[in-house]
């Protein structure tokens, strides 16, 4: 202090909105978020999921209107879930040509072409009859090497639908080793890989499985990770990699923001992280309520998940967040 008065003064970095949009040290664009969107197969019309407002299952129509809107808005990605009328304890219905994410990825690219990286979900969970992300042995656990020949088939057909980038998300040991060697057997050396490499066995994850009228009994713990841990997340990381991931994510985001940022320390591939339907649902929850502005929690969240590491940003809100953040600045 001099004479009574402060000698720095760091409020005048924040006195207009050009200041300080000038020295903002965390931006983000709408090329770095990703829009996961949901088909559902036999739909007529677009159904509302009733824990996700505003997020609907999509008919094969309604899914090419989404994603050609998503390459208007600059997304960088679409990340698409299927949901088959039928399913099976093998997941049959994820490896069919004729399936309903397979067909959904065809539709998807035809429309978009190379405007927005074309993702898709790889896992069993949407197509098993027990809603397990894998086959179960016969004292119905899951069996991860079995499961990894599932993940095989359903990579291939994946990539020859035409997708992109294939989201291995079962948490099985080996599965990015397992599906990178089947897919560079078959000529896919292209078909890029984003690993959930440290995915938490989360109560966030609620209102997902509304999403993909999951017929789950029971828990994921024995290969989700446990909340707790946190060297673990960085064991799964440096694996995944190793085996040939070709970008790593973190799921969910905010309730790990200390993951988020411990794996950005990390690596050298790029990271991404999914900003999941729970923590969507209670922002979205606490706004029709009052209690939070709904666009400022918005942008808040995701600028966290970014400051934090994350250099994709995979949330139902990013065409509106694309949206909020030219207007920003």
């Amino acid at each position: 202090m001099t004479g009574g008065f402060p000698e720095v003064r760091p409020r005048r970095l924040r006195t207009t909105k050009a200041m300080r949009a000038l020295v903002s040290e965390t931006r983000l664009h709408p090329s770095q978020l990703v829009l996961p969107l949901f088909v559902k197969e036999g739909l007529d019309a677009p159904h509302p999921i009733a824990s996700m407002p505003g997020v609907v299952q999509h008919t094969r129509d309604s899914l090419r209107k989404a994603v050609a809107s998503a390459a208007g808005a600059g997304l960088g990605g679409v990340m698409l879930f299927g949901i088959p009328k039928t399913r099976d304890a093998y997941g049959s219905a994820g490896i069919d040509p004729d399936g309903v994410l397979n067909v959904a990825i065809a539709d998807t690219v035809a429309e978009v072409g190379d405007a927005l990286v074309v993702m898709s979900d790889l896992c069993l969970d949407e197509f098993t009859d027990h809603g397990h992300c894998g086959v179960l042995g016969p004292d119905g656990s899951v069996d991860n090497d079995a499961t990894l020949e599932q993940y095989g088939r359903m990579a291939l057909a994946q990539a020859e639908a035409g997708a992109h980038m294939l989201g291995a998300s079962g948490m099985m040991d080996g599965q990015i080793g397992a599906v990178r060697a089947e897919l560079d057997r078959a000529g896919c050396t292209d078909t890029s890989l984003l690993a959930y490499a440290v995915k938490y066995a989360s109560a966030c994850f609620g209102p997902f499985r509304d999403a993909v009228d999951s017929a789950l009994d029971g828990d994921r713990r024995t290969y989700q990770q446990d909340p707790g841990n946190a060297r673990e997340a960085l064991r799964e990381v440096a694996l995944d990699i190793a085996e040939g991931a070709d970008i790593v994510m973190v799921k969910p985001a905010l309730p790990y923001l200390d993951i988020v940022a411990a794996v950005a320390a990390e690596v050298t591939v790029p990271v991404a992280a999914y900003q999941v339907s729970g923590e969507y649902a209670m922002v979205e929850a606490a706004a029709a309520n009052g209690w939070v502005d709904r666009e400022r929690m918005i942008v808040e969240t995701a600028t966290s998940i970014r400051r934090a590491g994350a250099g994709i940003i995979c949330t139902y809100w990013a065409e509106e967040l694309a949206h909020l953040l030219r207007r920003e600045f």
